[in-house]
């Protein structure tokens, strides 16, 4: 990282604006920053800082937003921070602004302005500046990204605090332990820790919910073997307690078993007596049926012989009914004659009642003659009927005119009232046409600009695209470059252990007598060995060959890159600055707008349809019209002919009607007549013919009562019976028959009689007998059933414990590891001699490496006297690993860095930061920092040791850095050429720069 450029505005002690040419005052190496107390030096380096973070090193970083702004600056100025510099190969400009009150455009009092950033990147190939990003959170990703450095870091090793690292030199173990967790980040180391102990947690939970589990079966199998088993108390997490579990079930399924053998037997023998006592039960059910079946018998035959007079009864009764059998046809025929008599008699009545008085009393004959002459009468009657039907259709021909004279005055109304309207529906449809076709050419004006907007669209959807492409090669190319840089410094480092262990390669082949190669010698006394790790050749050009091939990557990275940036700003020169939401917004407004156009001008064609379909109707009503009113006249002269001919046919219809109101009406009544006299013929002629059927059936009724032994018809009608009835007499007597046959067939049984001698049975003895042994049975049986259980649930639980067991085994094991890790990583594990943890283990060893790089100027500065070595003894009952002591060349002897004067300290730790900040480079990935700043503390050097640091730090360039030296000494502005001079006033501060010449 080098910077170039620093300006400042309103920032600070500096009301204005101003400058810093970094190029111009790095060009000598070492560069001085002064002036008096108070003026604003440290302010130029949290400008720095604030421009690359957007926050300053410590303390002062509360308040940003009013605490940066100075007090000096006009109310209109904003304060601003501009920082030009390189890093990773690109030339970048960060621009801040933190939120500020300005007084209000309108009004008084003030308002509250957002925070603004800015970073843009120099284009070698176009020669000008591009914005890259106005995003607070991205561009403060990306800066982190390219410089690898947190701020904490970044303000440790590049501002190197001088107070900081002598409070450093002198701190303890924990407070060494933060400063260096904050610059390495080791919180995964912590982290790792933290897991640790939560698996270990996470493990004993496991095994002690195991423990539990199994815990928790061995009292359930208690329960179920009850006093069979013995249980200690136990808890989870005891040793033994899994052996002890399982040793009592075994125990516990033993004895379980042989309580089931004893049920078993016991069962078998309940059994046997529950079969005999059903046997006796149902042989003593058997004979009580027996022997009252004989005595059910003996009641019935008793019932039987009391009603013996009523069966004789019956059956004379059955015997008469079947003698009135022979005389039913008889009587049936009879009833039915005398039926159809009254029948015929009443109709006769009936129609009767409906002839006129003179006709009441004529025979058949002569109601059948007055009958057949209503008849001819009717049938005259069939010219009036045409006559009538004519002056109805007349009537329908006149309505049919009247109907048609409304329609012609409807058609007329209806055509005159749509002509009065002509004129505005015509200029309505005309202006609908001319619009349609506006919006047609507005639609094909539209068209020709949705492809142009269609393209730009494209254009900004693939800068977005290359865009993130881009980021994503500029993050290969960045790998790509780590990587190069970390295989050649793999060659070079496998090159110079190569070149340090030459002397072996080359001793190699050496033989006795023959010339050395380097010194000439014939004798080879004590020739070098190969050490552990030799390099040979092979090993070497393999790690060239690696370093070549990452070199062939970065390159193809860098050019794939390129090729992505080209792409970019094609694209970008397509579709310019414009967002692409907003092009996708103006685009989807020119469809919406051609499409609205276009849907518009599609209604052409049915605008102009409609017109010529109105033109149409026009002259279809103007005709309409003409012809109603030729309609009209016609109508005048067939109301005349209609009139005339209707009356007369009128005279001809008064005659035909007679006193009837209609000729119909008139049929009617001769219809009606002529079937009313009809009917009373009819029934006439049937009455007389039902007393002749009448009088036949009674002398055919007396001859068949005489012949079947009956006195008279009225005895032979009285014993005959209907069917229900001769049904229910039938039955009654077989059922007699039937039970009279079953009691002799049960009196007759050998078994009912032999068991009818024997003495009375006693089944209820034989139930209680046979409840007892049933309930005997059951308890065995229940008893069984919970043996068998019993061996069951044992045996479930048993599997269950045992595969409890099994289960927990590689749990325990994983615990006791996991257990042993964590008391390792937390430093409390007894193998842990020296009571380390993980973080500071790692700690340590970027202490030692520190404490190496230190030393490489420690002992310039000192003259050879001082290097700082790291110990990582315990001291107390503490922990160790961070302890850092310095080594006196004088004495031999080493003792703590507290002990070092305040000079000594100064250099110490300024060799102490130097060597941090390599150390921090290194682990940030190789990134180059160019431009260092230290603050103070040369004021309590004598001359010699001030020129010794000076060397050291001139000798920086060495690696092309500039170094820019903060301090009040006034020798060093004698010392240095190159100066920053900070002065101070009542405005404000100002900068004052004067180069190396």
């Amino acid at each position: 990282m080098r910077l170039h450029r620093l300006d400042i505005t309103a920032f600070g002690p500096f009301g204005g604006t101003q400058g810093v040419d970094f190029d111009d005052l790095s060009a000598a190496g070492i560069f001085l920053l002064h002036g008096p107390t108070g003026a604003g030096k440290t302010s130029v380096l949290d400008a720095v800082c604030y421009a690359l973070y957007g926050s300053v090193p410590g303390a002062r970083q509360s308040g940003q937003g009013t605490a940066l702004r100075s007090d000096h600056a006009a109310a209109g100025t904003r304060t601003e921070v501009r920082l030009e510099l390189t890093v990773a190969g690109r030339r970048l400009e960060v621009t801040r602004q933190p939120p500020w009150q300005r007084p209000k455009l309108r009004g008084k009092g003030t308002t509250v302005d957002k925070a603004q950033t800015w970073l843009r990147e120099y284009d070698a190939a176009a020669g000008a500046w591009k914005d890259l990003s106005r995003s607070h959170q991205e561009i403060g990703e990306e800066i982190t990204q390219l410089l690898g450095m947190s701020r904490e870091q970044f303000c440790q090793v590049v501002l190197l605090p001088q107070g900081d690292f002598a409070r450093f030199l002198r701190a303890d173990a924990e407070a060494r332990g933060k400063l260096l967790g904050r610059l390495f980040d080791t919180r995964r180391f912590a982290e790792v820790e933290q897991r640790l102990a939560e698996r270990r947690r996470t493990t004993e939970a496991g095994v002690r919910e195991g423990d539990a589990a199994l815990l928790a079966d061995a009292h359930r199998m208690q329960q179920a073997a009850g006093d069979a088993m013995e249980l200690p108390e136990l808890a989870p997490g005891e040793p033994g307690l899994a052996e002890t579990v399982l040793g009592a079930a075994a125990v516990a399924r033993s004895t379980a078993r042989e309580l089931l053998t004893l049920a078993d037997c016991r069962l078998t023998a309940a059994e046997s007596a529950h079969a005999a006592a059903d046997r006796a039960l149902a042989e003593a059910r058997e004979l009580d049926r027996l022997q009252r079946r004989h005595a059910e018998a003996r009641e019935r035959a008793a019932r039987l012989a009391e009603r013996t007079g009523a069966y004789e009864a019956a059956q004379r009764r059955m015997e008469r009914s079947r003698k009135a059998e022979a005389v039913a046809p008889a009587l049936e025929l009879r009833d039915a004659a005398e039926t159809e008599h009254r029948r015929s008699a009443a109709s006769e009545a009936r129609a009767r009642a409906l002839l006129p008085d003179a006709l009441a009393g004529a025979g058949a004959a002569g109601l059948a003659a007055a009958a057949r002459r209503a008849a001819e009468e009717r049938g005259g009657l069939e010219s009036a009927h045409r006559a009538e039907r004519r002056v109805a259709e007349l009537a329908e021909e006149r309505a049919g005119l009247d109907r048609q004279e409304r329609a012609d005055a409807d058609v007329l109304h209806e055509a005159e009232t749509w002509l009065a309207d002509w004129e505005t529906t015509r200029t309505a449809l005309r202006t609908r046409v001319d619009d349609a076709q506006e919006a047609a050419t507005r639609a094909g004006q539209l068209a020709l600009q949705r492809d142009p907007a269609r393209r730009r669209l494209d254009a900004a959807r693939r800068r977005d695209g290359l865009a993130a492409d881009t980021e994503d090669a500029r993050r290969r190319a960045l790998a790509s470059a780590e990587a190069a840089a970390a295989a050649r410094a793999h060659w070079l480092d496998l090159k110079e252990q190569r070149l340090s262990g030459i002397a072996a390669e080359l001793a190699a082949g050496l033989a006795d007598g023959a010339p050395c190669a380097v010194c000439g010698a014939t004798e080879h006394p004590a020739p070098a060995r190969r050490v552990d790790g030799h390099v040979d050749r092979e090993a070497e050009e393999r790690a060239l060959a690696a370093h070549q091939q990452a070199e062939e990557r970065r390159a193809e990275a860098e050019r794939r890159l390129g090729t992505v940036r080209e792409a970019l700003a094609a694209a970008t020169a397509e579709a310019g600055d414009t967002p692409t939401a907003r092009l996708a917004e103006q685009a989807g407004e020119l469809e919406r707008e051609y499409e609205a156009a276009r849907a518009a001008g599609s209604r052409l064609h049915a605008a102009q349809e409609e017109l010529r379909r109105a033109e149409h109707e026009r002259e279809q009503r103007v005709a309409a019209r003409q012809q109603a009113a030729v309609r009209s006249a016609s109508r005048v002269a067939g109301r005349e002919r209609l009139e005339r001919e209707q009356a007369s046919l009128e005279e001809e219809l008064t005659r035909a009607r007679g006193g009837a109101g209609s000729v119909a009406a008139r049929a009617a009544q001769l219809e009606r007549r002529a079937a009313l006299l009809t009917e009373a013929a009819d029934t006439a002629r049937a009455a007389e013919e039902a007393a002749r059927r009448l009088k036949d059936a009674d002398a055919r009724l007396a001859d068949a009562a005489f012949r079947a032994d009956f006195d008279t018809p009225a005895d032979a009608a009285a014993a005959l019976l209907d069917a229900e009835a001769h049904r229910e007499l039938q039955r009654r007597l077989d059922a007699r028959d039937l039970e009279e046959t079953a009691v002799r067939a049960i009196l007759a049984e050998a078994d009912t009689a032999d068991a009818a001698r024997r003495p009375a049975a006693d089944p209820a003895a034989a139930e209680r007998a046979a409840a007892d042994a049933a309930r005997l049975l059951r308890e065995a049986s229940s008893a069984r059933d919970a043996a068998v259980r019993r061996c069951g649930e044992l045996g479930r639980l048993s599997a269950r414990a045992a595969d409890s067991v099994r289960r927990l085994a590689p749990l325990r094991d994983e615990h006791t590891r996991i257990a042993r890790l964590a008391g390792l990583a937390a430093g409390t594990s007894a193998d842990n001699e020296r009571r380390m943890r993980l973080e500071s283990y790692v700690l340590a060893a970027r202490l030692e490496q520190v404490a190496a790089a230190a030393t490489a100027r420690l002992t310039r500065m000192s003259a050879g006297r001082y290097t700082l070595v790291h110990s990582d003894d315990r001291t107390g009952r503490g922990r160790s690993g961070l302890g850092l002591h310095v080594v006196d060349a004088w004495t031999g002897r080493e003792r703590d860095t507290a002990t070092l004067s305040g000079g000594e300290t100064f250099f110490a730790s300024l060799a102490l930061a130097l060597g941090l900040a390599d150390v921090v480079t290194d682990e940030a990935g190789g990134v180059r920092l160019d431009t260092l700043f230290i603050d103070e503390g040369f004021g309590s050097l004598d001359d010699q040791t001030l020129d010794e640091v000076l060397d050291v730090l001139d000798s920086l360039r060495e690696r092309d850095r500039s170094v820019g030296i903060v301090s009040h000494v006034a020798d060093l502005r004698r010392r240095i050429h190159a100066q920053l001079e900070v002065g101070k006033g009542r405005s404000g501060s100002t900068l004052r720069q004067r180069g190396a010449s």
